[in-house]
């Protein structure tokens, strides 16, 4: 049953940071936002705040509480949270930025020949903070909810 929770935690997770990133957009916009649009931010990543961070962030806690904190289980929950919120605020935050560098080199070349490349974004440190913080909630909201 323990697995059941650990998945909840990472739908929580995924499904907060995205509803974030959608209502923050709407104010951002003024409500000027198209269906399309909404529903490409819902699968986008990148942005605020890090969804990828708060999905392992709120499932690794939820292992450490189910399984306990010196369990193996949790050992490398926590080795995998921590490469996925690297990866996301430095490599694929730096491929994002290489790929706008690209994009505008590319915009002075015939188009037939350079197709625009599709930018992966990534985090910067206060998005996957944000996502920390966001997974650290939804993990206690659970563990509390279950006591």
């Amino acid at each position: 049953m323990d697995s059941f929770y650990v998945l909840i935690a990472f739908f929580l997770g995924w499904l907060l940071a995205q509803s974030a990133k959608i209502i923050i957009t709407l104010i951002m916009k003024k409500g000027k936002v198209s269906f399309k649009e909404l529903i490409e931010l819902t699968m986008k990543s990148g942005g605020m705040p890090s969804s990828h961070t708060a999905c392992f962030t709120a499932a690794s806690l939820t292992i450490g509480f189910r399984c306990g904190f010196d369990s193996a289980l949790f050992a490398l929950a926590v080795c995998n949270t921590v490469i996925i919120i690297y990866d996301a605020t430095n490599v694929r935050y730096a491929v994002g930025q290489q790929g706008k560098l690209l994009n505008k080199i590319a915009s002075n070349f015939d188009s037939q020949t350079a197709k625009p490349l599709k930018l992966v974004e990534g985090h910067t440190v206060a998005q996957a903070a944000v996502g920390f913080v966001i997974g650290v909630v939804i993990a206690l909201a659970i563990e509390l909810c279950l006591k």
